[in-house]
């Protein structure tokens, strides 16, 4: 396996139990079993080597809003599949977990641009979705970027927000919810 290879499945995991914040160069180069010099070789700085995990990351999220996407089905469809699929992998993969618990709990900076560059790819793909249905015909022209933003809150909101205090809601119940807050006016 090359080394840079080695370096970036270390960082990921040091920065999935650690945080972006408690990891070194020091843990990611004894994970990766190669010196620290070697880790500089390719990567400058610890925000350098972050930022190639982030990349990644935004690459493994396409790929599931990719596999999640039916040419046939209805917006609502693709919508929910989409925001569902995003949400499973939110919920099961480490890293995402540790950053969103440490831009939650500690504010740091670095992290919190990191997660908005992925909520604003994850808003890229609902775009281009809901540019698709429209361009087809099946809604009213309107503001994709501020669409894809309130569908994205609103998922997540009702997903994991609506929990504390109540019973989570299915998958079917939160597809009904949206048509009846958002398509509903926009159908044409």
């Amino acid at each position: 396996m090359d080394r840079k290879k080695l370096i970036l499945e270390a960082a990921a995991k040091s920065f999935s139990l650690y945080g972006y914040k408690a990891t070194t160069m020091d843990q990611v180069a004894k994970l990766a079993n190669v010196g620290k010099g070697t880790i500089y070789t390719f990567f400058k700085t610890k925000e350098e080597l972050f930022d190639e995990i982030i990349n990644s990351l935004i690459a493994d999220i396409r790929f599931e809003v990719e596999s999640a996407l039916n040419e046939s089905a209805s917006i609502l469809e693709n919508v929910n599949n989409v925001l569902a699929r995003i949400h499973e992998f939110r919920e099961s993969h480490q890293l995402t977990i540790k950053l969103i618990q440490e831009e939650r709990d500690m504010g740091t900076q670095t992290v919190v641009d990191a997660m908005q560059r992925v909520e604003q790819s994850i808003i890229q793909y609902i775009k281009a979705i809901i540019q698709k249905a429209i361009d087809k015909g099946e809604i009213k022209a309107c503001d994709t970027e501020i669409t894809a933003f309130v569908m994205l809150k609103m998922y997540f909101s009702l997903v994991n927000e609506w929990q504390r205090n109540h019973p989570p809601l299915k998958k079917e119940e939160i597809a009904k919810l949206f048509e009846l807050y958002l398509l509903k006016g926009l159908l044409t």
